[in-house]
């Protein structure tokens, strides 16, 4: 069908994004069709999205003008950026700039940022309850995101916030699987104390993002915070136990401590872990699982997930 409106999705090779294209190629009847935006059209992953019938554009964010090409003709937008790349605030912004500015050439319809809080609107930066990191932030990879939010707000695209949750993919990719203590006996590792974490699988962001796009008017100048389920540490330990039929315990480290573990944004993982179980019950509330549920009928729940990925882990 040539009526379909087309989806433009910035990293449609990363886990949000390809969740999207992933989401949009399953629902032929859905009234769209994807085009999948990446640095590399020649990648094995790019690719693969192209047998499944995805529509491949190079560009790159910190490239306005390529982005403007990607976007023109479409109707709909996904943006998103991966501050683990280089580790720059100032970076972010700018390709978040860049990207709502391409939008608005573009004639865009339909603008969705994935996004995350500006922890400095909590805890201002002389507030010395954590550290204030590269200068002017506290949370540098949230707070970066949710500066770059007015970006898209003044753009005059219609536009939804989406504020994404902890993915539960970090545990595979992101060194924070079960590992082995001094005590020989497997933990997983977070300062939260006791505190609630909503989580979510990384597919399953895109997936509500097309139940975004799918609603028409109804998210258009609005926030959507989404998680797959809230589980605490403990848990989510138990949890893993279950499914890997072993004992698996949760190692509640303080927060300082946690930011001193020898990995380049130690730092900033354990501020923002600080962040969330400081703020509870606000980072809870507005991560609503039945709106994100209404959204993507299929969410995952974390033994859903885990299940699915048990073998991506070595434990």
């Amino acid at each position: 069908m040539e009526s379909n409106k087309i989806i433009a999705v910035v990293g449609a090779t990363g886990a949000q994004g390809g969740g999207l294209v992933r989401a949009i190629l399953n629902d032929p009847e859905g009234g769209f069709k994807v085009r999948a935006i990446t640095r590399n059209p020649s990648s094995d992953k790019a690719k693969k999205l192209k047998e499944m019938g995805a529509e491949v554009v190079e560009a790159n964010i910190d490239d306005k003008a390529s982005v403007v090409n990607a976007f023109k003709g479409a109707y709909g937008a996904y943006c998103v950026t991966n501050f683990w790349e280089h580790f720059s605030p100032e970076k972010e912004m700018q390709q978040a700039k860049n990207m709502a500015e391409a939008g608005k050439e573009a004639g865009i319809k339909h603008v969705i940022w994935s996004t995350l809080e500006d922890t400095r609107k909590w805890i201002p930066l002389d507030d010395d309850r954590m550290p204030t990191l590269m200068e002017k932030y506290k949370v540098p990879h949230f707070d970066a995101k949710g500066e770059a939010d007015e970006y898209f707000s003044d753009s005059g695209i219609p536009y939804t916030l989406l504020f994404t949750s902890f993915y539960w993919d970090n545990f595979i990719h992101f060194g924070m699987a079960p590992q082995k203590g001094e005590d020989g006996e497997l933990a997983i590792t977070f300062p939260m104390d006791n505190k609630v974490l909503p989580g979510i699988a990384a597919e399953d962001i895109g997936k509500c993002a097309y139940g975004i796009f799918k609603a028409g008017e109804t998210y258009k100048n609005k926030i959507v915070a989404i998680a797959g389920e809230h589980l605490t540490g403990k848990e989510m330990a138990d949890i893993f136990s279950e499914v890997y039929g072993k004992k698996i315990k949760y190692n509640a480290v303080p927060a300082e401590v946690y930011r001193n573990f020898d990995f380049q944004g130690a730092d900033d993982l354990g501020n923002m872990f600080q962040f969330k179980a400081e703020q509870e019950e606000y980072f809870c509330t507005i991560r609503d699982v039945n709106t994100s549920r209404k959204l993507n009928p299929e969410l995952k729940t974390f033994k859903e997930w885990l299940i699915e990925n048990k073998d991506k882990m070595d434990i």
